[in-house]
């Protein structure tokens, strides 16, 4: 009888990537052969890690799942299983459109999934975890869920409140992955603001951040999803002493008008936000921003569209990502009318982008003729690729080195100096 081999499908974010790397632990812990991103068509049994963020996510998500749905029918494939945020959230929904699916799971089921497999749950694998992706870097989820009331968001409705991991599980755990050969830890939360005001009672991201930048081994620890209202600032003073806390700070901030900031539930106002950038630019001086924004959510007129557009030229973000709005159900602006027509709603976005790219590319210029400490990511064709301290992997600016003219390590650090820069790329040469 040939044996089972499972194949694990990530669609989504980080954090669900962190989820899908737990699930490959547990499986592979209980002796299950098990993949994750496989690119052989020999697994019989395939879980999709689902993610229900927005409409474009959810349709790939659904997408992916009828996929694999139609090789079970065919008999490619036994087994069909589905976790994920988009199965929390709609799960009786999808039981009864996509019957082919053994099985759907929510976010916090996975000892259920595990069971499908006759797989114990292994706390000893708690902070043990098989990286996916290059090992040396890593995501590292230091709380789950929000108590963030923001009007666009569903993740409350998938991921529940907010829960803290404690910090010696988190720092066991970052010990592993420093003994595996990770040497960039990416903290990752849906509000890293928030860590620790469940179970220490106040805000303890800073103390975490020393705890952690004292692990050995560990070059880089990189800080996201920081909420503006409440920052700790405690924070700032730790990036600002610590050599290997990267000058880097992931803060979504949504928008740049008050009005809308107000009808968003931000707790904010673009007065605030701006003063609080500030602050941060003062404490840490060479800090690098990115943040993410929002076009067309309901209510939004030109004048606040203009407001945004005025904040982003006034901020100069080193790094911007901008959504169009989708509108959710059960969240709170889904009781409003969506009156921001789609090509409008992208139009904007568009505009962001345009004014975003001529900052990004003015001060990239200005770091032609500078050396940077990077981290060799891979090679692609006649080039490794690389990221200084100021660029998370996959959504910021890269390194470009020819590989043709030089030898680099993947994995490894290299002083290198900037030859040329575009809006999102660096060029550059090892000194």
């Amino acid at each position: 009888m040939k044996k089972d081999k499972v194949n694990i499908v990530t669609l989504g974010c980080s954090k669900n990537l962190v989820d899908s790397e737990v699930i490959l632990t547990q499986l592979k812990g209980n002796g299950i052969n098990t993949d994750h991103e496989s690119k052989k068509d020999d697994s019989n049994i395939i879980i999709v890690n689902t993610c229900g963020f927005i409409d474009n996510a959810k349709q790939e998500s659904i997408d992916t799942i009828l996929r694999y749905a139609d090789a079970k029918a065919d008999g490619q494939i036994d087994k069909l299983y589905v976790t994920g945020c988009l199965s929390q959230r709609y799960k009786d929904d999808l039981e009864k459109e996509i019957p082919q699916v053994d099985s759907f799971f929510g976010t916090m089921e996975l000892p259920a999934l595990l069971k499908k497999f006759k797989a114990d749950y292994k706390h000893e694998l708690v902070g043990e975890r098989i990286t996916t992706t290059s090992n040396h870097y890593a995501y590292m989820k230091i709380s789950e869920g929000c108590d963030r009331p923001c009007s666009f968001c569903a993740i409350p409705l998938m991921r529940g409140k907010h829960v803290s991991r404690p910090m010696e599980e988190l720092v066991q755990e970052a010990k592993n992955l420093a003994r595996n050969g990770t040497k960039e830890i990416l903290l990752i939360a849906q509000d890293s603001t928030f860590y620790g005001l469940d179970i220490y009672k106040k805000r303890n991201l800073a103390e975490l951040l020393q705890r952690l930048s004292d692990v050995e081994g560990i070059d880089w620890l990189r800080l996201h999803y920081a909420f503006p209202t409440g920052f700790p600032l405690d924070v700032l003073d730790v990036m600002a002493e610590r050599q290997n806390i990267c000058n880097y700070l992931d803060i979504p901030l949504q928008h740049g008008s008050s009005k809308m900031l107000k009808l968003m539930k931000r707790g904010t106002t673009r007065e605030k936000t701006e003063s609080l950038i500030q602050t941060m630019r003062s404490k840490v001086p060479d800090i690098a921003i990115r943040t993410t924004l929002i076009a067309g959510h309901p209510g939004e007129t030109e004048e606040d569209f203009n407001d945004m557009v005025d904040f982003v030229e006034k901020m100069r973000f080193d790094r911007l990502g901008i959504f169009t709005y989708s509108h959710e159900e059960d969240t709170h602006a889904h009781s409003m009318e969506d009156d921001v027509p789609d090509e409008l709603k992208q139009e904007r976005a568009n505009h962001v982008m345009q004014v975003q790219e001529q900052i990004s590319r003015e001060l990239n210029e200005a770091k032609v003729g500078k050396t940077f400490k990077t981290l060799i990511d891979r090679k692609e064709g006649g080039q490794f690729i690389g990221r200084t301290e100021f660029d998370s992997p996959e959504v910021d600016n890269e390194v470009l080195i020819d590989a043709t003219k030089h030898y680099l390590r993947i994995g490894d650090f290299a002083a290198i100096k900037v030859t040329d820069a575009t809006e999102f790329d660096l060029y550059g040469e090892p000194v």
